[in-house]
Order: structure tokens, then C-alpha cells, then sequence
């Protein structure tokens, strides 16, 4: 089974996410996402709101200024488990293949809305 890196600077680190999306407890590393910053994103899905008991979310936004990054965790998951992130995300966002400031590719879900 292949697996994947998943970078999250949001939701996808509470435990409570992670258990009710995956039934366990993700390992990962912190890392640094340039050329993006963060904007907040409200949140309507009912599904989404239970697992995260949060109305607003953190959504990635490509940016020109190369001040802004965005700080996060790259977790190690399996296809299962990215599918499943694919579903937790609301349409809002896409999943793209970024390179960190580790040098390491992760999957990142950024606003679909560019």
C-alpha cells in the first residue's frame, strides 16, 4: 500500500479530527509552506462542523509576497486515509502537490477559489 504526505496547518492536527476521520492518532513533523498565507473560511457542513467543532478553518491562499508561509505538520497516511481527507475537505478547497521548506513533497489543500 502506497502512502502519502499530507501537510495541515488546520483542523486535520486536533486528535478529535484525526480519530473520528482515520481511528487513530497521525505522526508527522512540523514544516513551512511558503508563498501562501492564511485566510479563514466559514464553514457550513454539518459533517465537517461535528468531527471539528469549529465554524471557521484556516484555508491556504497563494500569495506573491515572499514574506508569507504558513506553519504546519506533515503526516504520513495511507491512499485510504487521503480519500477520506478528500471527503472531510469541503469543495472550498483543492488538494496540490507542494514542496515544503524541508525540501520533502506533501499533498496541501489550498482554496479552490483562484
Amino acid at each position: 500500500m502506497k502512502n502519502h504526505y499530507l501537510f495541515s496547518y488546520g483542523t486535520l492536527q486536533l486528535e478529535k479530527v484525526q480519530l473520528e476521520s482515520y481511528g487513530r492518532i497521525l505522526k508527522g513533523a512540523k514544516d513551512v509552506l511558503e508563498n501562501y498565507r492564511i485566510e479563514q473560511l466559514e464553514i457550513t457542513d454539518k459533517t465537517v462542523l461535528a468531527k471539528s467543532l469549529q465554524q471557521f478553518h484556516p484555508i491556504a491562499i497563494p500569495s506573491k509576497n515572499r514574506e508569507d508561509h504558513i506553519e504546519g505538520v506533515i503526516f504520513e497516511i495511507t491512499e485510504e486515509e487521503l480519500l477520506e481527507t478528500d471527503t472531510y475537505e469541503v469543495s472550498d478547497y483543492k488538494r496540490v502537490l507542494e514542496t515544503f521548506k524541508s525540501g520533502k513533497k506533501a499533498w496541501v489543500y489550498i482554496s479552490n477559489i483562484n
